[in-house]
């Protein structure tokens, strides 16, 4: 657990309904997709890619309060997860589908995160949950599918891997030819166990990193979430 952020905020927001499906793999596989000056962050020898639908929900500027309409919309990313030379931990957003466009152009443009437009859905019905996601745009046009899961059992001592793949306190991204990483704060998951029970996916190929979902997750994991605030960038030095 980070200590809490100091200075200006950027932004804070609710990450809601939110299943996190992983699959571990060979960090070779993933370090030519990272940001220079980071490399894979690794656990027991191996790395995870992630694909994590979720209900963002009073999402605003600084302080200040939720901006309506634009500050609540599902959203989907494939992300991976890194080190830099400071050894600061944190996450590779490969794609983030959102339905609001005016989002993912905003976020492309100021941080260069790669936020797409899509159709999403999340149903709930009792114990099971459903994700649906549809590209819009950029290409590849239709990317998306859909995963449901069923949620189990609170986890009341998280393992290593639950805290690998969950505990993240910031992002590394690339924007005017420098890598910044950007800090995150945000409780500890309210975590609970989780069940697969159907994925239709084609958005971690499109993120560069075919076949992985080829075979059973690792990982599987929901959270009904938390209230985050991210923190002023900072620059990754070699």
């Amino acid at each position: 657990m980070p200590e809490p952020l100091r200075g200006p905020r950027i932004m804070q927001q609710d990450w809601n309904r939110i299943s996190f499906v992983h699959w571990a793999v060979d960090p070779e596989l993933v370090a030519p997709l990272l940001p220079p000056l980071t490399r894979p962050d690794v656990l027991d020898g191996v790395t995870y890619v992630g694909l994590i639908p979720f209900d963002m929900r009073h999402a605003g500027f600084g302080r200040g309060p939720a901006v309506p309409y634009f500050g609540d919309f599902a959203e989907t990313n494939v992300r991976l997860y890194s080190v830099d030379a400071q050894g600061r931990h944190g996450v590779v957003f490969r794609s983030l589908e959102t339905v609001r466009l005016a989002v993912a152009i905003g976020a492309r443009l100021a941080f260069a995160i790669p936020y797409t437009w899509a159709r999403m859905s999340i149903a709930e019905q009792g114990d099971t949950i459903e994700y649906t996601t549809h590209r819009r745009w950029p290409r590849p046009h239709g990317a998306g599918g859909t995963m449901r899961v069923r949620v189990g059992d609170p986890i009341t001592r998280p393992s290593a891997v639950d805290e690998f793949v969950t505990a993240r306190f910031g992002l590394h991204t690339r924007w005017m030819g420098r890598t910044l990483w950007i800090p995150n704060h945000h409780e500890p998951w309210p975590l609970r166990r989780a069940e697969l029970e159907h994925l239709d996916d084609d958005l971690v190929a499109a993120a560069g990193l075919p076949g992985v979902v080829g075979r059973a997750p690792d990982s599987v994991l929901h959270s009904r979430g938390v209230r985050t605030a991210f923190g002023m960038p900072r620059l990754v030095r070699g």
